[in-house]
């Protein structure tokens, strides 16, 4: 690495990409504060690093793999001093376009995409929300590409499961006759 800093461009880019950064430490951690934390120690790193960054290929995609990674270590430091960790908090910001669906069908989704394993939040984040190709994920999360799309697959699978179970519990009289969401919500699982 040279000590020379990043240039303007490179700068502006990681700016530009602090809510993406956000959203993706909120899934990874399922706490708005450890979230901050951890943008914060990927920024620190991305901006050390910048020299180690290819220009032309994605910056956001080599962010959140500087992310996960940093993820990863500190989960292995809390398991060694006997930290909790809890992956399983609430998110409490809304769903993108939540306007758009409603404010219920939202917190269902919400709901139903809180449910998901950690593993599955993180590739449906990357690749549904973030719109990351499979490529990018993987690279974000090292892991095959074939991982990637096994997890992506069973986790809308999943979603899709929860989004008719809760439809079904709202719907039903006892709850206990669970009906398929409506086409126009599956599209945008899919």
């Amino acid at each position: 690495m040279t000590g020379a800093s990043p240039n303007a461009d490179f700068a502006q880019e990681l700016v530009a990409l602090l809510p993406r950064l956000r959203r993706y430490a909120i899934v990874l951690t399922g706490d708005r504060h450890a979230a901050d934390d951890l943008v914060q120690d990927t920024i620190e790193r991305g901006w050390k690093r910048h020299a180690q960054w290819k220009p032309g290929t994605d910056l956001r995609a080599w962010l959140f793999s500087i992310m996960h990674n940093r993820r990863i270590d500190l989960m292995r430091t809390q398991r060694r001093t006997g930290d909790e960790i809890d992956d399983e908090e609430a998110v409490a910001d809304p769903a993108p376009g939540a306007g758009e669906i409603g404010a219920i069908e939202a917190i269902d989704l919400q709901r139903a995409f809180e449910r998901l394993s950690p593993p599955h939040r993180q590739v449906m984040l990357l690749v549904a929300v973030e719109q990351m190709s499979y490529e990018d994920a993987a690279v974000a999360l090292d892991a095959p590409i074939g991982t990637v799309m096994s997890r992506l697959s069973r986790a809308r699978a999943a979603l899709r499961a929860l989004l008719g179970e809760t439809e079904g519990a709202r719907d039903a009289p006892g709850g206990d006759s669970p009906r398929t969401p409506p086409p126009a919500r599956l599209s945008r699982i899919k």
